[in-house]
């Protein structure tokens, strides 16, 4: 969601030195210097059945090809049974503090008697970010980021990255300090934009200053052995087309490609993570959110031939958390 990127002003708090980025960080783990690599992103999977099929249609069908699972969700086994049947799938960890849906909610793993800060008056997690750092601590959002991985290790589930829904872990210089630290102890990557910034500078109207404290955030977690992105693109759940264009899969279809492929021409060289979510929608999803629609809508472009001949045509790289973490062991 936008507000992911909204918030990582927020995040440049953190005391860590300044540092210039001049060599990017696709250059850094070997991919060709001046390359556009991009990772085609799948927030979510394990929220439900629908965002299960979606995601993983649009990673073996299409043109996706990292995803990262909602560990405390109902649909989690559905997804790692899957996974487990079929190896080399790039997977991390939507790190999960918030339940924003009505009547479809889930809890924090750690329990309410180790995280009552977590837990709202229904026993689930809370629905905005807001009420979290209102109510939670920084150590019961670590227990909590500890608690997802230990379910994912339990399941013999090895995330290749970890990121965060809705944006809660770059909500306080706390949060985002703890978030670092744990990918760091586990050796495991965590999605941060550490390098030219370009889109998320943009979007923000950051300032040069803004974007030398983010490079330093990036340095740091290069020097701890972990890939850092480039740059991160996130504003696609904002994208808004007419009713009558919702209604009919070929225009969604057509209006998403058009939107995915505006974004892929203005890349700049480096790694860039593009965040998405894929939804094969049926007549229960309508019950779990109104975000069907808009889910959908990128599911259908992931799966459109038009899209990949493009990202062909034009030279772009795929690349996954995986992949450049195996390059990074050998840097």
């Amino acid at each position: 969601m936008k507000f992911i990127v909204s918030l990582l002003l927020l995040v440049f708090q953190v005391k860590f030195s300044t540092a210039q980025t001049e060599t990017t960080y696709a250059e850094k783990l070997g991919y060709p210097k001046g390359a556009k690599i991009i990772i085609l992103h799948i927030d979510d999977m394990g929220m439900s059945y629908d965002s299960n099929i979606g995601g993983i249609e649009a990673m073996t069908k299409g043109v996706a090809n990292s995803c990262s699972v909602m560990m405390p969700c109902p649909w989690v086994p559905g997804f790692v049974h899957y996974m487990k049947a079929h190896p080399g799938l790039d997977a991390g960890l939507h790190l999960t503090l918030t339940s924003e849906w009505k009547d479809y909610r889930w809890g924090p793993l750690s329990g309410k008697p180790q995280t009552p800060g977590l837990t709202d008056p229904e026993g689930a997690m809370w629905r905005g970010v807001a009420d979290v750092v209102k109510h939670a601590s920084a150590d019961e959002v670590e227990t909590e980021i500890r608690a997802q991985i230990d379910r994912a290790k339990t399941m013999g589930f090895e995330p290749t990255h970890l990121d965060s829904h809705m944006g809660t872990l770059f909500a306080t210089p706390a949060f985002i300090e703890r978030y670092i630290k744990v990918g760091i102890e586990y050796q495991i990557p965590v999605m941060f934009p550490g390098g030219h910034n370009t889109l998320i500078a943009q979007e923000l109207k950051n300032t040069s200053a803004d974007m030398q404290m983010a490079r330093a955030v990036g340095k740091k977690l290069w020097d701890a052995g972990l890939p850092v992105l480039d740059d991160l693109y996130n504003d696609s759940y904002s994208w808004k087309p007419t009713p009558g264009i919702y209604a009919n899969d070929k225009k969604l279809q057509a209006y998403k490609t058009g939107k995915y492929i505006e974004v892929l021409k203005s890349l700049q060289p480096g790694i860039t993570m593009i965040i998405m979510h894929c939804t094969n929608t049926t007549e229960v999803f309508e019950h779990i959110s109104d975000s069907g629609p808009t889910r959908r809508g990128d599911y259908l472009a992931m799966m459109d031939p038009a899209l990949k001949k493009f990202i062909e045509k034009e030279g772009i790289i795929l690349t996954t958390w995986r992949e450049m973490m195996d390059r990074r062991r050998v840097q």
